[in-house]
């Protein structure tokens, strides 16, 4: 029996401990090597099971904690300081989504891959006592695998006062594309989606004659924290969206850059397989550098309902 371990291994560096091969091999030395576990080091990691030092999903989840985290910095960072001029407004959104898996609802195994977005949303503004915006947004997708999916769609969106400002109510029409990565880890639920706009407006512009399609990029983070200490259908929710203008097709409407940015915090409940609910505080800020109508900041209690079919 080998009473003491090879020089190559009597001197193992922390570089050699982030493999699993090099962990294992060095721990089946250092059990049967009473002198090596003299040494308080090799005490500390006697103690220790491979999955402790070897964890790559959870380690995956923490590098995206730290972009998540990076991430919500830079929305906030982007958003223009506070001025006098900027407007405020309290306001109750409600919203329910629904996502349908095609194979489940029709039987048909050659579609279960294949997904349909339905939506539907009312905004009500002026401190809540007035319609807003409304949103229905119809949309297919395709499961790559059971953590990606690929979307395309369609958004009608009728919208008044206090967004429309003084041309009044309008019309507008988006077309729209998305990826969405979601994953589920001991800390948590994560999603990632990034969904790219043309939209279309139906009112007199102010720039006449500037009536070409806005792009715009929507960058989502969400992280859904289970509560199990308080009941296992409750979760922690925490999310930042940030909205970038791809271009100026209507100077004094619309401009290239900063958008707006809406930032979430509220409570998920698992009501069963299909059903979750979540009410919570949104701050959405729009950022208007070269209208003559100033920023606006919104005070929103937002309350979902999304279906898993």
């Amino acid at each position: 029996m080998v009473r003491y371990a090879p020089a190559a291994f009597r001197f193992v560096t922390l570089a050699h401990l982030k493999t699993s091969k090099s962990y294992l091999i060095f721990l089946l030395i250092a059990q049967r090597n009473k002198f090596l576990s003299r040494f308080s080091f090799f005490k500390y990691i006697h103690k220790k099971k491979v999955k402790d030092f070897y964890q790559p999903k959870e380690k995956h989840m923490f590098k995206k904690l730290k972009l998540f985290t990076v991430f919500t910095a830079f929305s906030l960072l982007s958003v223009p300081a506070l001025a006098e001029d900027v407007d405020t407004d309290f306001q109750t959104w409600g919203q329910i989504m629904a996502n349908v898996n095609l194979g489940n609802v029709t039987g048909n195994e050659n579609l279960k891959n294949w997904r349909l977005w339905l939506e539907g949303q009312g905004r009500f503004g002026n401190d809540s006592t007035q319609f807003t915006q409304s949103l229905i947004r119809p949309g297919i997708g395709y499961a790559i695998n059971d953590k990606i999916t690929i979307w395309a769609g369609y958004a009608w969106a009728p919208t008044a006062e206090p967004i429309s400002g003084a041309q009044g109510p309008y019309d507008e029409h988006r077309i729209w594309q998305q990826l969405i990565y979601t994953d589920n880890f001991s800390f948590g639920r994560f999603q990632w989606r990034s969904r790219f706009e043309q939209r279309f407006f139906d009112h007199d512009v102010p720039d006449p004659g500037k009536n070409d399609v806005a792009y715009r990029f929507r960058q989502l983070i969400k992280l859904a924290i289970p509560m199990p200490f308080i009941s296992p259908n409750l979760s922690f929710i925490v999310q930042d969206e940030l909205f970038i203008a791809m271009n100026t097709p209507q100077k004094g409407w619309i401009t290239n850059g900063l958008d707006q940015n809406r930032g979430f915090v509220g409570l998920g409940w698992k009501f069963n397989q299909m059903a979750t609910g979540e009410i919570g505080y949104m701050n959405q800020y729009i950022n208007r550098p070269h209208n003559p109508r100033p920023d606006q900041m919104m005070h929103i209690v937002g309350v979902n309902l999304f279906l898993n079919f």
